[in-house]
């Protein structure tokens, strides 16, 4: 039984659905591990739901058909990552919505999966080894209770230690990624040392023009007034690089699609 529908490379691949095509292939273990839980898609940090997503097959594109067109000639421009110079570098983008459910995580992943795709695949026509983790997804509600987690008074060790290694793991990761995704910014309620680090991560990937997708329930022109961002220089420097779009509609969260 071929392995196509496991692989997101699938749809490049002159043998998917080919007898070849197995849980054996090299390039499907390189992308997706030998158990498919593992290689450059795991090493993004992906939800075990948003694994295995592209443009092509992200539940969202029929919802958000308009945005949806525009990314499939985003996408292209990610060739550009090969460039040494390039004349028009890869935009970031900003993805919000007034409220939850309409797609926009979702997509941020389906994201990851195509810049993935182009990477391993460029790298390979480059005779270049691909990176391990060309794409990292930062969760940043996961990554904000990890960062109480061992910031509360009295909290054992064998607790706030582990939080502590995970929690700086991630955002060194979220840092220096090529093409990061930072999920849900600007959301929950935060203390001023968690939003220094979020800071720090944001600043470090504007000033290292490193691509980043953000998502959030705020516009872009309120994300300040969220962060708590006394000056408008970070936001300034988010907004000149980016594309934001806006995803409307109601929430499809809870509801089984046929």
């Amino acid at each position: 039984m071929s392995n196509a529908k496991n692989c997101i490379l699938a749809q490049h691949c002159s043998l998917a659905g080919d007898v070849q095509c197995t849980k054996l292939c090299g390039s499907y273990i390189a992308t997706h591990g030998l158990n498919g839980a593992g290689g450059r898609v795991g090493a993004a940090n992906l939800p075990s739901g948003y694994r295995g997503l592209t443009l092509a097959n992200s539940p969202a594109r029929d919802d958000q058909a308009s945005i949806y067109r525009a990314l499939d000639a985003y996408v292209k421009t990610f060739t550009r990552q090969f460039e040494e110079s390039p004349e028009e570098p890869i935009k970031s983008l900003y993805l919000h919505s007034d409220g939850p459910g309409t797609g926009k995580t979702t997509t941020a992943a389906a994201l990851i999966g195509e810049y993935i795709v182009r990477h391993y695949i460029g790298s390979i026509q480059r005779n270049r080894q691909a990176l391990d983790r060309p794409a990292y997804f930062l969760d940043v509600n996961a990554w904000q209770t990890l960062y109480t987690e061992f910031n509360r008074p009295k909290v054992p060790d064998d607790i706030a230690e582990p939080a502590a290694r995970q929690y700086y793991a991630q955002m060194q990761h979220a840092k220096s990624a090529p093409f990061a995704v930072l999920d849900d910014i600007g959301v929950r309620e935060d203390t001023e040392g968690f939003r220094s680090d979020l800071h720090s991560v944001i600043n470090y990937r504007v000033t290292n023009e490193l691509v980043t997708v953000y998502t959030s329930n705020v516009a872009l022109k309120d994300l300040g007034t969220v962060l708590r961002e006394t000056t408008p220089r970070l936001i300034d420097r988010i907004r000149d690089r980016c594309i934001e779009r806006e995803f409307v509609g109601k929430s499809h969260r809870g509801i089984k699609r046929a």
